[in-house]
């Protein structure tokens, strides 16, 4: 048995967009979806934890989402060796709920320097991927670095314009595109 649903033009979440069918509901060909439906891409793979895969996955990457905003409240340390390297106080930033039974909070973003941890990571990388911020992001007036990762996803500066910036939790904030070049293999 196969729960399907409709396209229809109302709803709000997860099922945004589709109308649950009963059992015995017929429609011609070609107008029924099934509504876990997300475009294949060959990075799902070595992306977990993804907070809501339909949405995320797309032809051209992957959407990552903000699982915490921080502020950096005492400097970290680097050095050319590496002997003194220390990391940053990081004090995390908190939400606000716009309504009182509201599951996701919001970060009220004052314009300046943050630092953003996203809800995902990557297991078996077997090429270098690119992270960069969403157009939606860079449009509303925040941005981050474009970054080579090779390993795993680090933390990421957050810059924020001098009108602020609200952010809800979860908010798909970088794509990860595929580079289509493999790491250098040793002889």
């Amino acid at each position: 048995m196969c729960i399907c649903s409709v396209e229809s033009d109302r709803g709000h979440g997860s099922n945004r967009g589709f109308t649950p069918l009963l059992e015995d509901t017929f429609f011609p060909f070609g107008t029924v979806r099934t509504t876990e439906m997300s475009v294949e891409n060959p990075l799902a793979e070595v992306v977990d934890n993804l907070v809501y895969e339909p949405e995320q996955v797309h032809e051209h990457g992957i959407d990552l989402t903000v699982s915490a905003v921080y502020e950096v409240a005492a400097p970290g340390q680097l050095d050319f060796g590496g002997d003194e390297l220390e990391d940053a106080d990081l004090e995390p930033v908190a939400t606000d709920l716009r309504q009182p039974d509201d599951e996701f909070g919001w970060w009220d973003l004052e314009g300046g320097q943050y630092v953003i941890q996203h809800n995902e990571f990557l297991t078996g990388l077997e090429e270098p991927l690119q992270l960069q911020p969403r157009n939606e992001l860079l449009a509303r007036g925040g941005s981050h670095p474009s970054v080579l990762v090779t390993t795993h996803l680090p933390l990421i500066p957050l810059t924020v314009a001098d009108g602020g910036l609200r952010i809800k939790e979860n908010a798909r904030i970088s794509t990860l595109l595929s580079t289509g070049a493999r790491p250098a293999r040793p002889e």
